[in-house]
């Protein structure tokens, strides 16, 4: 498996001025890769997502999986949302089983994935709630049950934990660490949470803003399972952040008309800072 992005740009244009969000952006990943991308609010973090999958068109370059131009959305790719998008009028195990009945997967078959990705994320014993009966964390985990049962080559994740308490945000890491190292699926995740992209992948790209590009990678070489309170961690994620803060500082200025300075020993070392997640 082979995804490559080349010189992709992307351009938004309204009646008054054009925005480049994207600006001459390269990647490439590799089957089994878990690649989180990091970066300031408005850096196109979001937009890159959808051009990888297909949602949104790309102004110049292009994205290629294994040598093919993506045009549309495809079945080699499943996206989840910060928003679990489930259906409440229908059981866990339905939400579950509609994207494989939507593709065709007969019922007896589409059953069995649907109990095992359950089991995977610890639900199999609400497969016969509804979606109203569970918390925002449950519901999250249903949601990725459902992405892990289309089987895709690549995951791509945006922002899937940000609207949840810290509590069930760290679970659900701890869970996709362990679903990672059992499947090696490869995930592409977007975040804006530096210490979270440590914890998860072994390759953090970093954004910068207006337009966005990559700025620098880093290999995050740290044996699993990971502990989020590690010394480890915390190192990474202080070069991450030093790295990021002319970034930060940047979209900061901007938004602020200039009046705007980050003091040293502030979002600099602050490795749960949001930087916001629009784009």
């Amino acid at each position: 498996m082979s995804l490559i992005v080349k010189d992709v740009s992307k351009e938004f244009i309204s009646k008054h001025k054009k925005t480049s969000t994207l600006e001459n952006f390269n990647l490439e990943i590799t089957k089994g890769d878990f690649v989180c991308i990091l970066g300031p609010s408005g850096c196109g973090k979001s937009t890159l997502l959808n051009i990888l999958a297909g949602l949104e068109k790309a102004t110049k370059g292009v994205v290629l999986l294994n040598g093919n131009e993506i045009t549309g959305p495809g079945p080699d790719r499943t996206v989840m949302f910060q928003e679990a998008a489930l259906f409440p009028w229908l059981k866990v195990i339905d939400n579950v089983e509609f994207g494989m009945k939507m593709a065709g997967i007969p019922k007896e078959d589409r059953y069995e994935k649907a109990i095992h990705y359950l089991k995977m994320v610890h639900l199999s014993k609400f497969q016969d709630s509804y979606v109203y009966e569970l918390s925002g964390g449950m519901k999250q985990r249903v949601a990725l049950a459902r992405a892990l049962s289309l089987d895709s080559e690549i995951l791509l994740m945006d922002e899937p934990f940000a609207a949840l308490d810290s509590q069930t945000k760290m679970m659900l890491q701890q869970e996709l660490q362990r679903i990672w190292v059992n499947t090696k699926k490869t995930i592409i995740f977007i975040t804006h949470n530096a210490e979270e992209a440590v914890y998860l992948a072994n390759r953090v790209v970093v954004m910068a803003a207006n337009p966005g590009r990559i700025k620098q990678e880093f290999k995050i070489e740290l044996a699993r399972p990971r502990e989020m309170e590690s010394c480890d961690i915390a190192y990474y994620t202080s070069k991450i952040m030093k790295a990021l803060k002319e970034e930060v500082e940047k979209v900061a200025k901007a938004e602020y008309d200039g009046d705007w300075n980050i003091e040293e020993n502030t979002v600099l070392y602050t490795p749960d800072s949001d930087m916001g997640g629009d784009l």
